[in-house]
């Protein structure tokens, strides 16, 4: 190679000309550019002179004890950024300044330039993006977990919402939702979605057919949900995007005890960092265009939107029902029956029939199984007498199978009363005409135990939904408080005169082939 050509090469760099640029002005390609650029710097750092070039050998620096630590940082984290990398070295001592840091990670690791992109901005208020991104994370505490980092970002301020979760379920992605609109102080106008299955149920001729429990969600705090295109994953850009810088910045050279100590750090990275710097696009910090965009936020309602499930369960033999592992106590008289409970973020509340409430404990943490939660208040004590007779109350019901079928299980098995409470249990599982004729059917073959009974109904019987099992009169009941109500799923046009706008949301980044 000429040497003309390298003087030409180490002049423009030095003039911080880009690779792309250099070889564009020279008319050669951009590999030969970064060979010329490796061989100079090579030749430097051995000490070389090189007057013709204007290179000047490396002075000693203060960093220079610090580039172990950075080749290490770069070598773990191969998508760190210098801002991250400045904060460790401080940490370890260093008293240089930020500039110095950065000139030193671009020389140990340069990066090539990335093209430009037409991006399309919205007024302060009209739209939001949300999406999640998930991770794998190895805690100090938990070990190694999958998490998932829900996002809700202002299109034009770009201030944002971070929290780390264990679940993409609805319940999960409705909560979060109302956690960013406190945090936020307010609700954009129309809100930017991809083909999650919590927001979209499906997709016919390019429309979206969204989710009636999500948009009843969004009703309640009168947003518009927009699903983006189907395979355009830039859509959301000002969403995505923010992974990587969490994962650079956030991530990157820390490490974490818990998932609940993850979000701690979350939170004061948020106010300390992705609030004050400047954002690439707009040059100004997102805290301060917030300012701006809060008083066009769509106000909070009166009341937050109930994101409570509700779910069915027998009361087993041992006084109390199942969740997710654990078991929580209700009062003994309720052996045997379906009750509905109410399952909140922090407690368990379970129902009589007639909706009045029973017992309520405090739920135990997701991934913790074998806790017993109890209620003193919820035994029968000493007195035996009181729960041998609801138990014989409860098998006359069904009429003189099971009395029969009682007295035969009290005789014939050891632990015949225990067992008899189990076989109720199976009112949770079968219709109660065929739960009868299994009563029926194992008194006239001498089969007093619980495995029979259960055989008897797997062998004659199709299991039912627990709502199935309810009489007619519970059955409405609980379905007027707690049941969801059929609803047909409409194309997003129907909804357009609910949301009424002075503009169109296809003017909007959801819809433009922006990137």
């Amino acid at each position: 190679m000429k040497q003309e050509l390298r003087n030409e090469i180490a002049s423009l760099r030095s003039k911080r000309v880009p690779i792309r640029g250099i070889a564009k002005q020279l008319g050669v390609s951009r590999n030969t550019v970064r060979s010329v650029l490796m061989s100079i710097q090579q030749e430097r750092d051995e000490g070389a002179a090189h007057p013709d070039l204007g290179l000047q050998v490396r002075r000693p620096s203060c960093l220079d004890a610090h580039e172990e630590r950075i080749r290490e940082l770069l070598d773990k984290y191969q998508d760190i950024k210098a801002q991250r990398v400045f904060e460790e070295l401080r940490g370890a001592g260093f008293t240089g300044g930020y500039t110095i840091v950065k000139e030193r990670v671009r020389e140990l690791r340069p990066r090539p330039t990335t093209e430009p992109s037409l991006r399309f901005e919205t007024r302060p208020g009209k739209q939001a993006q949300m999406d999640y991104s998930p991770f794998s994370i190895a805690f100090t505490e938990e070990g190694l977990r999958r998490v998932y980092l829900f996002s809700y970002i202002l299109g034009y301020s770009r201030r944002r919402y971070h929290h780390w979760v264990e679940s993409q379920d609805f319940t999960t992605t409705v909560r979060e939702h109302v956690r960013a609109f406190k945090y936020l102080g307010g609700v954009a106008e129309v809100c930017l979605y991809d083909g999650m299955k919590v927001v979209v149920l499906r997709y016919e001729d390019e429309e979206p057919i969204y989710n009636p429990r999500f948009l009843a969600f969004c009703t309640h705090y009168g947003y518009r949900p927009w699903a983006c295109r189907r395979r355009r994953p830039r859509t959301k850009g000002k969403v995505e995007r923010p992974f990587f810088f969490v994962e650079t910045n956030l991530l990157n050279g820390r490490t974490f005890r818990s998932l609940a100590h993850l979000n701690e750090v979350t939170n004061w990275w948020l106010a300390n960092v992705a609030d004050v710097r400047p954002n690439a696009e707009t040059k100004r910090p997102p805290i301060e265009m917030y300012a701006e965009e809060r008083e066009r936020l769509l106000a909070l309602p009166a009341h937050d939107y109930d994101t409570a499930e509700v779910a069915y369960r027998v009361v087993n033999a041992e006084g109390g029902v199942h969740y997710l592992g654990n078991f929580y106590s209700v009062p003994w008289q309720y052996i045997g029956s379906l009750l509905p409970v109410r399952i909140t973020e922090t407690a368990l509340v379970a129902y009589s029939p007639k909706i009045t409430e029973l017992a309520r404990h405090a739920l135990v943490s997701r991934g913790v199984t074998g806790m017993r939660c109890l209620d003193k208040a919820h035994a029968p004590g000493e007195d035996l007498r009181k729960k041998q007779e609801l138990l014989k109350s409860r098998y006359e019901e069904f009429g003189q199978a099971g009395v029969r079928f009682l007295e035969g299980i009290v005789t014939h098995r050891r632990y015949g009363k225990d067992e008899a409470w189990k076989v109720l249990m199976l009112l949770g599982t079968y219709q109660r005409i065929d739960f009868v004729a299994a009563l029926e059917r194992a008194v006239r073959f001498g089969a007093y135990s619980v495995h029979a009974v259960e055989r008897i109904l797997a062998a004659n019987a199709v299991p039912r939904p627990p709502i199935e099992v309810l009489g007619a009169r519970e059955a409405r009941r609980i379905s007027d408080c707690f049941g969801d109500v059929p609803v047909v799923p409409r194309s997003t046009k129907d909804y357009e005169e609910i949301y009424p706008s002075a503009e169109d949301p296809t003017h909007d980044e959801a819809t433009r082939q922006a990137e």
